[in-house]
């Protein structure tokens, strides 16, 4: 960046994004705003010039950030607007996810809300004065337009400069208060139960799912039920698991041609997604999904694990194994484009008789359900009573069913996809691979986890050099200080790994990760992890992310996997750290754990009776099969039938007893007499 600012190089009229390779930022090389990237030398500028700052920061499957890029910084009036009064930055929100989290805040202590795209307007020393979201070119309906707010923001900034700088310090005190550190006590077990009662407050009992639209699928949520009514045996938490599973499964939030889950819906049953579909989020339903099949063998939930792979594998997978990031929702300009058929389009392709079997069973007709197309659903769905309409026998509609679904996955094929996000995000990805490493374990399939292990090599190939973490790669450039996220994601994914297949190489890599991130992130005077690690880039403030929103915070990550760690190590320290992490956020989790229902997993495992199994010797697959098939979140599996593997564990104490099957139950660090059947295993472990 620093070549192209020189003042020989210099073009008042150039757009500096051609150079990079974020999909975000090259959508708008091409934009006459003179935009540059996020660099210490843009704010050079911006001070030598005294120029105020204006950060639009979105992603490049973002509906709304294609709206206001067609409509403004595709506009000359508008750019020459900007390019006048302001210096422009533009931020990918995924490649830059720590300066996103600190004006994300801003914009929601200004506003009462956030969201994409984000619009900030800051003095040259990056102090935020005036923050928004989406802005129309000209003022409309109450909300002020680009124009108008460009105009008199720089009039401002110019006129009434004293003011503008006491607004600016005001929200960076207000961001450096939220960082103080707080709570010596362990949350009080009832706020477990005060965080169910939250989620059951806001259950939608008929459609599942939790508050109001537009409704997200939040996994972390349902792994937090999973648990409490592993705990509890509450049934009605189970009962919210499943619901929910199951509207999201039926609702068009769900892909019922070529699988995997859109972002949210925009109602309150499932019907009508934001069609992006991200990684993430098939990622965490990938692994709740799994959960939930150990807990009910439901076979509708071991079909949605199966096909949520098969989507990854052919949509969202490179050549090398890694995963892409996302994938838009509009095609050709329009939302939702590629995925709805009208009744005549299912008609043409499948013809009258199986034509008229896929529209009564998706709900396909002639006036649609979104824009005068149809989504296909499931949502009021009666199977039996399709089938005997047109007497087919069940085996018989699924089979046509399928058959119908192939030739539209085939002829969908033929449109113009949507805009793939094709760069490959370290914490996505471990969060897909600890997913995938889930379902091989629960589904017994061993091709998931080699999927798994192909990604997590190309994290190690193509992501850590020179020992170091970064955070995207894309285009053979690998970039960015690997955030909190990154590390902690990365530890729960090593942690999958290792319960998968028992590869001490990759709990040996989980310590590493967790002691590189006490070095890199922790806050050694108030505990706690920051989100930058000591080597970034110094922002306005070093921030610490405990909500759990879309995805979980990487310090609610960090604890629970650091309680797993512990336990599959033997190292105190790692459940010392989950327990000072439960304390400084004690107040949160407290006044509204229904928000932090990932951090609170940490509290439902140490509220539970914690058993460590050790299998030691051959003949040892049937036992394992056994614990893996079942949902046992109170339970640290340790296998070893490798002589090398085994001396590791001799060290800890365990002894393999006449090289034979010999299995320890162990509990609050005191382990029973060594059995040597699967039967009398089972039996000490108390499951059947």
């Amino acid at each position: 960046m620093q070549s192209f600012l020189s003042e020989e190089r210099y073009s008042p009229t150039y757009n500096w994004l051609v150079q990079s390779k974020s999909p975000y930022l090259k959508q708008h090389e091409k934009n006459p705003v003179n935009w540059l990237e996020w660099s210490p030398e843009a704010f050079e500028k911006a001070k030598r010039e005294e120029k105020p700052v204006f950060v639009s920061i979105g992603y490049s499957t973002c509906h709304w950030c294609h709206v206001m890029g067609r409509e403004s910084f595709e506009d000359e009036e508008t750019a020459k607007l900007l390019n006048e009064r302001f210096i422009s930055i533009k931020v990918d929100r995924e490649e830059r996810p720590d300066i996103d989290s600190i004006y994300m805040n801003v914009c929601e202590m200004m506003n009462g809300h956030g969201g994409w795209p984000l619009s900030v307007f800051l003095t040259p020393d990056q102090k935020p004065f005036y923050a928004g979201t989406y802005f129309p070119k000209e003022s409309r309906y109450g909300t002020p337009g680009l124009k108008e707010v460009i105009i008199q923001l720089y009039d401002q900034f110019t006129n009434s400069r004293d003011r503008i700088e006491t607004i600016a310090e005001d929200a960076k005190n207000a961001l450096n208060q939220a960082e103080r550190a707080r709570g010596k006590d362990l949350p009080s077990v009832n706020s477990l139960n005060k965080a169910y009662q939250q989620l059951a407050n806001g259950f939608n009992s008929i459609y599942g799912g939790f508050n109001d639209a537009p409704k997200f699928p939040i996994p972390h949520n349902l792994m937090f039920l999973l648990k409490y009514y592993h705990w509890k045996k509450n049934k009605h938490a189970l009962h919210m698991v499943e619901k929910t599973l199951n509207g999201l499964a039926s609702g068009g939030i769900y892909d019922h041609v070529g699988f995997g889950f859109a972002r949210y819906s925009t109602d309150d049953i499932w019907l009508v997604p934001h069609f992006e579909k991200m990684l993430y989020d098939n990622a965490l339903l990938l692994y709740v999904y799994s959960e939930a099949h150990q807990v009910t063998k439901n076979q509708r939930y071991k079909q949605i694990v199966e096909q949520i792979v098969s989507f990854i594998d052919r949509e969202m997978t490179n050549e090398e194994g890694a995963f892409f990031s996302a994938i838009d929702a509009d095609s050709e300009g329009v939302e939702g484009k590629y995925y709805v058929w009208s009744k005549e389009e299912i008609m043409d392709i499948l013809g009258l008789e199986d034509g008229s079997l896929y529209c009564k069973v998706y709900n396909i007709t002639e006036n649609g359900n979104f824009e005068g197309k149809s989504i296909p659903n499931l949502i009021h769905t009666n199977f039996d009573k399709v089938f005997t309409s047109f007497n087919l026998s069940q085996e018989e509609g699924l089979v046509k069913l399928e058959e119908s679904r192939v030739k539209l996955l085939e002829k969908r094929g033929c449109r113009i996809y949507p805009h793939l996000d094709n760069k490959i995000l370290t914490s996505w990805n471990a969060l897909m691979i600890a997913g995938l490493a889930k379902a091989g374990q629960a589904l017994q399939n061993n091709t998931f986890i080699k999927k798994a292990e192909k990604a997590i090599q190309f994290i190690e190939q193509k992501l850590i050099q020179d020992g170091q973490l970064l955070a995207r790669f894309r285009e053979g450039e690998a970039k960015y200080q690997a955030y909190l996220d990154d590390w902690a994601f990365l530890l729960w994914a090593y942690i999958e790994l290792f319960e998968a297949t028992f590869s001490y190489t990759y709990l040996e890599k989980a310590n590493m990760t967790a002691e590189k991130m006490m070095k890199l992130f922790w806050d050694d005077e108030a505990g706690g992890f920051f989100f930058t690690n000591i080597k970034s880039e110094q922002l306005i403030v070093r921030e610490k992310q405990i909500y759990d929103g879309a995805i979980p915070s990487g310090n609610s990550v960090a604890s629970l996997q650091m309680l797993r760690l512990g336990h599959l190590t033997g190292e105190v320290k790692w459940m010392d750290i989950a327990d000072s992490m439960l304390k400084l956020y004690k107040q949160e989790v407290e006044s509204y754990g229904a928000g932090h229902t990932y951090l609170l997993q940490s509290l439902l495992v140490k509220e539970m009776s914690v058993k460590e199994v050790v299998i030691l010797g051959n003949k040892q697959e049937k036992l394992i099969k056994k614990l893996h098939a079942k949902f046992v979140p109170h339970i640290t599996i340790l296998a070893a039938s490798d002589q090398n593997d085994v001396e590791k564990l001799r060290s800890r104490g365990y002894k393999q007893i006449n090289d034979d099957l010999t299995v320890y139950v162990c509990e609050n660090f005191t382990c029973q007499n060594p059995v040597f059947t699967v039967e009398e295993a089972l039996k000490s472990i108390e499951i059947k």
